[in-house]
This record gives C-alpha cells, structure tokens and sequence, in this order.
C-alpha cells in the first residue's frame, strides 16, 4: 500500500506535480505577456567611473547585442536562400531574425515562435539542405534560448532545453525525411549556453542574496550594540538612582526626631515618604535583574566621577599614549549622573584613541560653563600600525546614547591633520549642580 500524503497523493506524485506546475508558471503563465528588456545596470566597479553620458549609453548594451544576433542570423538566412523566389528568400531569412527581436519584449512568446517555426523554415523548399534545424533557424534557436533563460529563472533553463530535445525528435520522425539528424549538435551547444547562463544566473543571486543578507547583519548589529550600550548604561545608572533614593529613604525615617513635638500629620507624611522610597528601591534591583547580563557583578567600587579623571589619564600614559589634561571655568559638583557619564565618555574616547591612533597625541578638555558641562578628547593622526577592530563605531554609540540622555550635544568627526575629535556639552542647571 503506498504512503498517502496528508494531501492524499503521495511524494512521488506530489514532486511531479510541483515539476509541472514550475513549467506551467515558467512557459505556459502569461506567455504572451509585454516584458520588455530593461536597460543593464551600470553601477559596477567599471562603468560607475565612466562619464554619465556614457553609462546612459551602456545600458543599453544587450539591446544592441540582441539586435546584432538577429542581423547575424538574418545574413545567414540570406546567404542560404540566394537565388531562391522573393517571397521565399523574405520569409526564410527574416522569419527568424524577428523572433530574435520578439525577446526583447515577449520572451517566453518568443521561444514557442522559435520551435514552433523551425520544421517548417526547415523544409521550405529544401532550403535546409534534408536539416530539420536550417542554419539560420539552429543560429536563432541558440540565441532564443540564451536571451529567454538570462531573462527567466534558472529552472526555465532546463525546462526549454527539455522540450527542445523532445520537440528535435518528435518532428525528425514525423516530419524528416532522408535528412540528416542535427537535433544532437543543437541540444550539445544549447547545453553549454543554457549552463554558462544559468551559473552566472545562480551566481548573480547569491551575491545579491548575500548583499542583502549582510545589510541586514550589519542592521541587526547595530541594534544590538544600542541596547548593549543601553543595557551598560542603565546597569551603571541603576547605582546613582539608588544611592538618591537610600538617601531619601534614611532622612524620610530620621526627620520626625529632629523636629519636638511634629503633628501626626506630618509623621504620616515622611512615613509615606520612606514607604514610597523603598518601594522604589525594590523596583529598581528588580529592573537590575532585568538588564544585567549573565555572570554580571555589581562593581565594588563605587562609581567613577569627574574626580577620578587623573586616575585615568595617568592609566592611559602608562598604556603608551601621550596624553594631556586640562580643565577650564569653576569646578563645581555635578550630578552624580553627568559626573558618572563624562567619565565614560573620556574614558571611551581615550580607548578609540589607542586602539585607532596607536602612538599619537592627545588633550582631554574639561570646562565647565554656567550653562553645563564641555568636554573635548582630540589626538593627532596614528603614528604606528593601526590594526583592524571589529567592535569599530560601538564607542561612538555608547557616547552619542549617554550624551542623548541628558540631552546633550555631541560631534566626532576627523580633524584637519588627519586626527579625531569628539566634542560633548552637556546642559546643567544651576539648581541641577550637587549641594
């Protein structure tokens, strides 16, 4: 008993029947419709440095050599049937010469019209010399099936080579008559073009394919690395925000003591307070959990501020870089959140310098302005060998996220000489500055 499919038709069947449908969609779906052939693209490593006057004129390269296909097989058309009645000379040469043209505009019409025309453009006054394949017609077959198959997909290759082989026998043994067979020098040189065609057919899709594979790779990657950075800066935060709130929490608890005598009212108030401040301490450790990642650990020490800076830059003169401090305007405590942020961004900044500019120079610039807070890390062009980096461009995200947070402004871009510059102002109120 054979094995039914849930369909009720079993592998074998249901492969076929996927196999005819293919051919029906390929060949017999709208086979007259008008698909007229595009104008080749001319935005490869060569053409693109051409003039533009010219690579307008390069697309329309397969025309032109579609058009010199039909010329050639006009001329041997011609040359076949001289002497032969005008009539006869007019049809048997140009009849083949035009269903070249018919690829241009209705390929698949235009392969039917090719087998449907040769046993008769072959036997047209013996013209053919007893082939069933007419010079001119074999010529016009060949190019038919290279134009339609660069036009199709690739199993359409195969589809019209099959049916050229079954058509070359059925009409040599009805039609053939004491002529020489000639269907397996047309099938041998079909073959050859149809494979060139197709791999290069296979080739230009996995490249494109794998071209729209890695636009979507580098997408997906870039996705990632922002809410990696994210996730390090909410991780980072999360000590901030709960310092603030413990604070909070403690003089809630201690300020009934420190007034005689504090209505009820005012007792229920700071209790209130303290409730809301732990219960927001809870949350906090809860979105902690969320965002730390796996074998995180809470850092012993606490978080770095502007403080820490010449701890910093002495680290990176040890790693071999040069580099030099200086900070402007009246040092005053920031929130610990600015404080925590420009530190990363000197930090990373730093990094980008040692890993992109081995051996060059560079200044780190802290001012502080009424209005905020200015930082700028600028070095000098590479001195030694600059090894590649495939983490190369998460820094700048990492910097441009912190500084979007506190509704900052920042640029990095490269400097005259040939070196890079990132430049942050970060907006601090006057009543944001820590007491």
């Amino acid at each position: 008993m054979t094995q039914t499919s849930e369909q009720g038709l079993s592998p074998e069947l249901r492969l076929a029947q996927g196999a005819l449908s293919g051919l029906r969609q390929d060949l017999f779906h709208d086979a007259f419709a008008y698909r007229p052939l595009p104008a080749m693209a001319t935005d490869g490593p060569f053409t693109r440095r051409l003039p533009r006057r010219m690579r307008d004129r390069l697309g329309w390269t397969p025309h032109v050599v579609v058009a010199a296909c039909a010329f050639l097989v006009f001329l041997i058309g011609a040359a076949e049937a001289e002497g032969a009645a005008p009539p006869v000379l007019a049809l048997y040469s140009s009849g083949p010469a035009l269903i070249v043209l018919l690829t241009l505009v209705r390929p698949v019409l235009a392969f039917w019209a090719s087998l449907a025309s040769t046993p008769f453009l072959g036997i047209l006054g013996d013209l053919g010399g007893g082939l069933l394949w007419a010079p001119n017609s074999f010529a016009a077959h060949l190019v038919v099936l290279t134009v339609v198959a660069a036009r199709t997909r690739p199993r359409a290759a195969f589809w019209m080579w099959l049916l050229t082989g079954g058509y070359a026998v059925l009409t040599g043994v009805f039609l053939q008559s004491g002529g020489r067979g000639d269907a397996a020098p047309l099938l041998f040189c079909a073959a050859l073009s149809l494979l060139v065609v197709t791999v290069l057919q296979v080739r230009r899709q996995a490249a494109r394919e794998v071209t729209a594979q890695q636009s979507v790779t580098a997408v997906e990657r870039s996705r990632r690395t922002l809410l990696e950075e994210r996730t390090t800066i909410a991780r980072e935060l999360h000590d901030v925000v709960a310092h603030h709130m413990s604070v909070v929490a403690i003089q809630a608890e201690a300020a009934p003591y420190r007034v005689e005598n504090p209505p009820p009212e005012l007792e229920q108030a700071f209790v209130t307070i303290r409730e809301n401040a732990v219960a927001a301490l809870t949350e906090l450790r809860r979105v902690l959990g969320v965002v730390r990642a796996e074998g995180y650990e809470a850092p012993d020490a606490p978080q770095p501020t502007l403080a820490d800076l010449d701890g910093l830059v002495a680290n990176v003169r040890e790693a071999g870089l040069d580099v030099a401090k200086t900070v402007t305007g009246a040092v005053r405590e920031l929130p610990q959140g600015v404080e925590l942020s420009a530190y990363r961004i000197v930090q990373e900044a730093l990094s980008n310098v040692l890993r992109h500019a081995p051996g060059a120079e560079a200044k780190v610039e802290v001012g502080h302005v009424l209005g905020g807070l200015g930082l700028r890390v600028v070095n000098g062009p590479a001195r030694g060998l600059v090894k590649p980096s495939p983490g190369a461009g998460h820094g700048i995200t990492g910097m441009r996220e912190r500084v979007g947070m506190l509704n900052g402004e920042m640029t990095a871009e490269e400097t005259g000489d040939g070196g890079y510059a990132v430049t942050v102002f970060i907006p601090v109120a006057r009543t944001e500055s820590a007491e």
